[in-house]
């Protein structure tokens, strides 16, 4: 199988080499043959663009696009996507809270459990992390709860960025949510579809506070709670 790794970019030119060249460094499991990187770029108003040209040339599993004008997270994830044609998906973001040594395990966990998506989890236990904002840790905790409720399948981390997909699967949801309701509407999207197709894996997270780069703010989680009751709504 071949995989696909959609790696999302605003305004991150100090930290997308780093993610790319540890993403050169992963050992894949024997049953990925090929692996391609796609970055979408989401008209970063800093180098960013600049920086990733200039580390991908001559990199022939590496290719860069920009967006025209801002659009968000969605919207960069899903032409990243069309322009890729791996049978599985990954989404890694460009600011290194989540490390790309844990694809692996969740492609590996993909396997072994028989599943068509594996969503992170940065609460599940097994593996130590820095402690992070503990507000931002109550909203993400309802929201998850809420989630889990409106489709009756249990999460533990529905807003993590870590989500593995096969395309098969990605076909069939037909998604819409530009910024950060993309994490809940492809949650909602894939459960509706086969609720016992996921599996969660507890992932490395190394939290950024404002000044360092965090780009989601207290006005997303509302946007995210509208488009989880939206998409649960709909048939």
């Amino acid at each position: 199988m071949t995989l696909d790794i959609i790696i999302p970019v605003y305004n991150e030119s100090e930290l997308i080499c780093t993610t790319l060249d540890r993403i050169q460094k992963i050992v894949f499991p024997e049953f990925i043959s090929g692996v391609k990187i796609t970055i979408v770029d989401d008209c970063s108003t800093d180098n960013s663009k600049e920086v990733i040209e200039s580390f991908i040339a001559g990199k022939k599993n590496m290719q860069v696009f920009s967006l025209e004008k801002n659009s968000g997270k969605g919207a960069a994830v899903r032409f990243g996507i069309s322009q890729s044609d791996g049978d599985l998906i990954i989404i890694q973001d460009a600011d290194l809270e989540l490390t790309p040594s844990d694809i692996p395990v969740m492609l590996q966990a993909m396997k072994d459990v028989n599943v068509q998506f594996v969503n992170g989890s940065r609460y599940l236990s097994g593996i130590p992390r820095p402690l992070s904002s503990y507000r931002r840790y109550l909203i993400n905790r309802f929201m998850t709860w809420l989630t889990s409720i409106l489709i009756n399948v249990r999460l533990t981390d529905m807003a993590c960025g870590y989500k593995l997909f096969h395309r098969e699967l990605y076909n069939q949801l037909k998604l819409t949510e530009n910024r950060f309701g993309f994490e809940a509407e492809i949650l909602i999207k894939a459960l509706k579809i086969r609720k016992n197709n996921i599996t969660e894996v507890p992932v490395n997270y190394f939290p950024r506070s404002k000044g360092e780069g965090k780009k989601i703010r207290a006005s997303d989680g509302f946007k995210m709670l509208w488009s989880l009751f939206k998409h649960s709504i709909k048939r």
